[in-house]
């Protein structure tokens, strides 16, 4: 039987790097229509030799104001609207004659007072680059010599790493999105409250809380930071409705995000909201004559959102199921913070569900709008200016890495599966993001 098995090190590692190649593959399939934030969250390249921290120029919505109305303090002030003036006055106001009675233009096209005059505001939102390493514990090829089933049990560390990778990515796409979006809406049984950007909500960015008004060594990020001053208790109280997403719905419209929508029903856009499949099914099952929405619906679902599922819509949305989605619990001490609770946790080693995620209080539903935020992924780079280096894949591929060491690895037997993921998180039209934060167990529908 000599000669039948390859036992070297050197054929070892080449079927660990054989692997490592494979895996780049089954993260994209894994990933590949199963995800709404990984298929829906635009994906470009992020530019080069521009440095690490860019800015995006935004336009805001403008249009015409007229002058000369008359304010609440004696004064004028600008508001919305053309002033319409009969163009004979204007035009003998101006000093032209007409050829016939009736028929005076104005040639000399002047400024008329009263011309509306349209401004255009922008602004700059920064945002830049960021990085993370995931590595596989170390493996000795000589240890897999001699293993039983080599080939299944890398099979099960690809399966892993790959799952890892996806779940790494989907967290980054949901935190960013919930980061990002300006609108924050707390579910409340008499008149559930709507905050923007700017005002109440707040994301914390780092685990470091120096300086935050709730500060505290427990704050982490993620945490939801709910006060208002001491005006008021703003914590959710009643769980999501469809009254509730109506009112978004409107918002949306008029604030032109219909053309941003994922896809249109008898010329009205319909929008997407990433959801527990109990959210969804409490919007859906909130009384006899809702369920009719659904029964008598057979519109066409659009070419993005067939892929996850979605079979049809609903009021004027897209469920896109996330059963993984961000709950909070109260922080005690603090009734207007909300703390992140993380749907798994580590004992004894083993990554195992939550206790505390099944309990949680709170939960967050996201309507996902195109155009709110656009994730730029560095490209590899192979070499430049005669120089030559490996390319390093920024999507989280994982190579398998063997740093021979005079100490540690000093016969090159020792080795690792690496990967590194990069991405900027670009704000776009971030005023179409909305995050919903309701009381899960709550039986009080929200209220407008």
């Amino acid at each position: 039987m000599a000669g039948t098995f390859e036992n070297d090190n050197t054929a070892i590692n080449k079927i660990l790097t054989q692997e490592a190649n494979r895996i780049g593959g089954d993260i994209h399939k894994s990933t590949m229509h199963t995800s709404p934030w990984i298929d829906l969250i635009k994906q470009t390249t992020f530019p080069e030799g521009m440095g690490y921290q860019l800015n995006t120029l935004i336009y805001d919505r403008a249009l015409p104001l007229k002058s000369g109305v008359l304010g609440g303090s004696g004064g004028t002030a600008p508001v919305l609207g053309v002033n319409w003036k009969d163009l004979r006055d204007s035009a003998v106001a101006s000093g032209v004659t007409g050829f016939t009675d009736g028929q005076s233009v104005d040639t000399k096209n002047r400024n008329e007072e009263g011309t509306a005059k349209i401004d255009f505001t922008r602004k700059l939102k920064p945002y830049s680059l960021k990085r993370a390493v995931v590595e596989s514990p170390k493996v000795n090829v000589e240890d897999l010599r001699y293993a039983a089933h080599r080939t299944e049990q890398l099979r099960a560390v690809m399966d892993l790493l790959s799952e890892s990778v996806r779940h790494s990515w989907e967290n980054r796409y949901r935190d960013e999105y919930d980061r990002l979006a300006d609108n924050c809406v707390l579910a409340k049984t008499a008149s559930s409250t709507f905050i923007t950007s700017g005002e109440n909500k707040q994301s914390f960015v780092t685990d470091d809380a120096t300086g935050l008004a709730l500060g505290g060594s427990d704050v982490k990020t993620g945490d939801l930071d709910a006060n208002n001053d001491g005006t008021g208790e703003l914590e959710p109280s009643a769980n999501i409705s469809n009254a509730l997403m109506d009112k978004i719905y409107f918002q949306l419209v008029r604030a032109g995000a219909g053309p941003k929508a994922y896809g249109r029903e008898n010329g009205r856009p319909i929008f997407s909201v990433v959801l527990s499949s109990e959210a969804s099914y409490k919007l859906q099952t909130e009384s006899d004559k809702i369920r009719d929405d659904i029964r008598y619906n057979s519109a066409k679902v659009g070419e993005l959102i067939a892929p996850l599922g979605v079979e049809k819509s609903f009021r004027g949305f897209y469920h896109l199921v996330d059963d993984l989605t961000t709950r909070y619990k109260s922080r005690g001490g603090e009734a207007n913070t909300l703390v992140k609770v993380e749907p798994y946790t580590v004992s004894g080693g083993v990554v195992v569900p939550n206790s505390e995620y099944e309990s949680a209080e709170f939960e967050a539903a996201y309507v996902l709008v195109d155009d709110v935020m656009e994730s730029l992924i560095p490209a590899p780079i192979s070499g430049s200016n005669g120089l030559t280096f490996d390319p390093v894949n920024y999507k989280g591929d994982f190579r398998w890495t063997n740093i021979p060491d005079a100490d540690i690895n000093p016969d090159g037997t020792i080795g690792f599966f690496r990967g590194i993921m990069a991405s900027a998180s670009k704000p776009i039209k971030t005023n179409f993001g909305y995050v919903v934060i309701f009381k899960r167990d709550s039986t009080d529908s929200a209220a407008v």
